[in-house]
Order: structure tokens, then C-alpha cells, then sequence
């Protein structure tokens, strides 16, 4: 008996011996790999440095190795230089120092424009408007310079001040401005209200800092009201900070629930999330509302809640970000932005590639390519849109609030003919089609046995303008809308204008009305 067990004892010694060798043997091979591909890399530079035709630029030539060393990687681990990691900084925090305001380039002018200042924000106080045509800043001159130029321009560290020069189009006057460059961070949740009589609605759009904090509040404001049901909008909510999220799901799971675990190849990348204080409300219907941008800690707040039952989570299926980045400290102030984790749900499940699927799925209705055009950037020479929405303000000192407020139908004639006079076009996507498959029937040689019925069809869609601002009036109107009431109302303001023909929103409404 006792020969039997030394015999057992010997071979799981021997075992083990065999995995500890084997063991040992893989990292030494890898060491040998690593220390090889790195001796490889350095004499490639080396022969390129002394023989190659041009003079190369280190930090150009290294930057871009490193760089596609990392994509191999994933898309999230990413090297920034010093001279970027102010961008790391301001993804990190939510916040940038500047004067808080959208800027856009107008094609008609082609001038760097004012497009959207914030509310409480020093392009606000200052005075700015719609259609501010931007100069220079200080010395320098930006007639000629394109958004991103512009931009770093405005953006600085905060508290330096500078001199804005804008022209004003209405009046054609020239307007200097001092403003003080201040710490900018977009509201994390520009808009909640009761909405059709006892629905409490929350728009978060990120995870920032202390986003928690405010959402608490409205959770307890929204319930004071006397909200029977409740819709948290995560959609375009492409995450932030994981500790915000655990805490905004800790308002409706009870307290020492697990929320998100991160599983790593470190001792310290290993966590466990759990609720610490007693939630406050574990009772009122809830919906989620997510789509294709909802990620990151996002996906962790709606999932949880999908998980322990607490929401019902209604749209389309979510991005599918579950890796987690830590930055890291790098030679010569650079940064590198590292995955070091994946995180799970209560369930165990990991929505890295595959998302949150939506218990009730509803797609959004698709945005009809005339309105890309009439309202996007840098399309349209005509600037139509634009130019219309600055005329309006100019007229309209003030409006009704943004719930109530809406164009008339002899405003939204005039604005038609503005359009059938300006000059504006756009490419239909069915002609573009059309055309791809002209030339792959040609191609293939059977465009001459189709061409009668070809041509038939392409009479029918032949582009005509006034036909397709009627027959997308409705969504046209809402985009001018939105437009015009953002410069009374800023963000809040395009928020509620937008639940009025949201279809994933109505939808939410039909389920809580649904008794079953």
C-alpha cells in the first residue's frame, strides 16, 4: 500500500517537474523571440538611418512603427507623443480649456464660422452668435484657415486670455472681443423632465466626472414630480468613467450586488465592482434606450440593469466595447493609453464584439439623404440651411419654449424656396447605384437585353428637388428646428425637440402602456 502511494507521489512530482519545465521553457522562448524582433527592428533603423535616399525624421519613422505595432493590438491601445497628450487628457476628463462652442466652415463665405456657442460657457457670455465669422485671435489672421487650425487656436490653458476678432454678417460690423479661456466640459446630461405627463426621461450622454452626482438629483427631482415610468436614454453615449456607471446602476439594484468584474493578466487589473449603498428607487418601469454608439460604460449600466431584471432595454444592439484602458507614464512625458482588461456582466457575459441585445429591438428611422446635405458642414456651397436658421434669429429676439415651438407651414415654404432658388443639389443615392450597376451590367453583358426596363427605371428616379422637399417636410422641419432652437435653448432644447418623432421613444411609451 505504501509503495503504491510513493509510486503516486512520484509521478505527480514528475508532473509537475515536467509543467514547471515546460512552463519555464515558453517564457524563455518568448524572452528569446522578443529580445530577437527587437534586435531586427533596431538594425532595420540603423541601415535606414545611414543608407537610405532621404534623411529621415526619428520621430516620424519610430512613431509610425509604434503606432501600427499597436494596431495590431486592438483599437483602443494607443501611443500619444508629449505633444498630444492634452487629446488623452480631454478624453479622459470630458473636459478641455476653451470658449465652449461649436465651429463649423461656411463654403459660401469660406470663412471659419460660429456655429453653436454653449450654455454658461465664455463664447455665450461673450456675445457670440450663429454665423460669427472668425477673423483672428490675437495676432494671428484665420480668414484663410480651416477648422482644425481654428480650433487649436481657441483652445488653450485655462485662464489666458485672448483678443477675438468676428464679423457679424446682419450688420457687417466688426466685433473685438477679450474672453478668458475657461476648463469646458459638455453637460453630461443636458436634458431631463417629465415628459408626457409621467414619464421621467434622463438623456446622459457620457460617464464624465461626478455625472453620478447630477444624475441623483434628477432621479430624486423626477420622482418628487410624481413619475409612474421612467426612460434613460444611453444612445450616442459612448461611456467614460467605469466608477460613474457602477454608481448610477447602484440607484436601482440593491446594495452588495455585483455590477462588473475586470478580469486581466495583472494582480491589479482584477476587479470586482459591487453596489455599497441602498438604492432609490427599485420599483419604477424603466426603459433603456441604447443603439450602435452605446458603449463602453454604457453597455456595462445597461447591461447590469438588463441582467438583475431592473430595465427593459429597448433599440438596437450595442457597440460592443468591453476592454478596459489604463494610461500609462512613458519616457519624455509621452502617454500610452493601454487595454489591460475586459470587463463582465453580472452574467458573466462580455460584450466585447458582440454588444447588449436589446430585449424589445427598434431600428430608428433612417435620416433621408436630402437632409445630410441641407444641414452637414462643408457639403453644400449654397449654405442653405445656415443661412436661413441666422435670418430667423435675426427676425425672432425670442420663441416659444422648444417644447412648444415648431415652423409654420408658410415658413417652411419660403424656406423650400430659398432652396429651389439657391442653386442647392445633392447626389441621390439611388442615382449613384444606379450608375454602379450601369457598369457592372455592361461589364458582365447584360445591359443590352435590360436596357429598355433600365431605362424605364431611371427615368422614375429622376432627381427632382421640389418633389423631395415635400415629401420629407416633416424631417426637414425637425432638423430646422432643432437648429433654430439650439441658439435659445442650446442643448436641452434640441434634446426635447427630438422626442417629438423619435420612434424608439414612442415605443417605450407603448410598453409602458402595455398592462401585459
Amino acid at each position: 500500500m505504501q509503495d503504491k502511494r510513493y509510486n503516486v507521489c512520484r509521478v505527480i512530482a514528475a508532473a509537475l517537474m515536467l509543467l514547471c519545465t515546460t512552463a519555464v521553457t515558453a517564457q524563455e522562448d518568448a524572452n528569446f523571440k522578443m529580445s530577437k524582433s527587437l534586435e531586427i527592428f533596431n538594425s532595420i533603423y540603423r541601415g535606414l538611418d545611414m543608407m537610405y535616399v532621404d534623411t529621415l525624421d526619428a520621430e516620424k519613422t519610430v512613431g509610425t512603427g509604434i503606432s501600427a505595432m499597436l494596431r495590431s493590438l486592438d483599437p483602443y491601445t494607443v501611443y500619444y507623443p508629449e505633444d498630444k497628450t492634452k487629446e488623452l487628457r480631454t478624453m479622459i476628463t470630458g473636459k478641455y480649456a476653451g470658449i465652449g462652442a461649436l465651429i463649423r466652415y461656411n463654403l459660401k463665405d469660406k470663412r471659419v464660422v460660429i456655429d453653436e456657442p454653449y450654455e454658461g460657457t465664455p463664447a455665450q457670455e461673450a456675445g457670440l452668435k450663429k454665423g460669427d465669422e472668425i477673423l483672428s485671435i490675437d495676432d494671428s489672421v484665420m480668414t484663410d484657415k480651416d477648422v482644425a487650425y481654428v480650433s487649436n487656436h481657441l483652445r488653450g490653458d485655462a485662464g489666458t486670455t485672448f483678443l477675438l476678432k468676428v464679423r457679424r454678417p446682419e450688420t457687417g460690423k466688426t466685433i473685438e472681443k477679450k474672453i478668458t479661456r475657461r476648463p469646458i466640459q459638455l453637460p453630461a446630461m443636458p436634458y431631463y423632465g417629465v415628459e408626457n405627463d409621467s414619464v421621467g426621461y434622463i438623456n446622459l450622454n457620457s460617464f464624465t466626472e461626478d455625472c453620478a452626482k447630477e444624475f441623483r438629483y434628477a432621479l430624486i427631482d423626477l420622482k418628487k414630480q410624481g413619475i409612474k415610468n421612467l426612460v434613460l436614454d444611453l444612445r450616442g453615449n459612448g461611456g467614460g468613467s467605469l466608477s460613474e456607471a457602477v454608481k448610477i446602476v447602484n440607484m436601482f439594484v440593491p446594495k452588495g450586488k455585483t455590477v462588473v468584474t475586470t478580469k486581466g493578466k495583472i494582480a491589479r487589473a482584477k476587479s470586482e465592482y459591487k453596489t455599497t449603498v441602498e438604492p432609490i428607487d427599485t420599483i419604477t418601469p424603466m426603459v433603456v434606450l441604447v443603439n450602435g454608439e452605446t458603449a463602453s460604460a454604457s453597455e456595462i449600466t445597461s447591461g447590469a440593469l438588463q441582467d438583475y431584471k431592473r430595465a427593459t432595454i429597448l433599440g438596437t444592439k450595442t457597440f460592443g466595447k468591453g476592454l478596459v484602458q489604463v494610461p500609462i507614464d512613458l519616457p519624455y512625458n509621452g502617454q500610452l493609453k493601454l487595454t489591460t482588461s475586459k470587463y463582465y456582466l453580472p452574467s458573466g457575459r462580455c460584450v466585447q464584439g458582440t454588444g447588449v441585445v436589446p430585449d424589445l429591438e427598434v431600428k430608428a428611422d433612417s435620416l433621408p439623404n436630402i437632409v445630410f446635405y441641407l444641414s452637414a458642414s462643408g457639403v453644400d456651397s449654397t449654405e442653405v440651411m445656415f443661412e436661413y436658421v441666422k435670418d430667423y434669429l435675426q427676425k425672432h429676439p425670442t420663441i416659444v419654449p422648444a417644447k412648444d415651438f415648431d415652423l409654420t407651414d408658410e415658413e417652411y415654404d419660403e424656406f423650400k424656396q430659398r432652396v429651389l432658388t439657391s442653386g442647392f443639389t445633392y447626389d441621390p443615392q439611388s442615382a449613384k447605384v444606379m450608375k454602379e450597376l450601369k457598369k457592372i451590367m455592361e461589364f458582365e453583358g447584360y445591359y443590352d437585353d435590360a436596357k429598355t426596363e433600365f431605362e424605364q427605371l431611371e427615368k422614375k428616379l429622376q432627381h427632382n428637388l421640389a418633389r423631395d422637399l415635400d415629401r420629407h417636410k416633416k424631417i426637414i422641419k425637425q432638423a430646422i428646428v432643432a437648429d433654430i432652437v439650439a441658439a435659445y435653448y442650446y442643448q436641452k432644447g434640441i434634446v426635447q425637440v427630438a422626442l417629438r418623432n423619435d420612434r424608439q421613444y414612442e415605443e417605450a411609451l407603448k410598453f409602458f402602456n402595455n398592462k401585459k
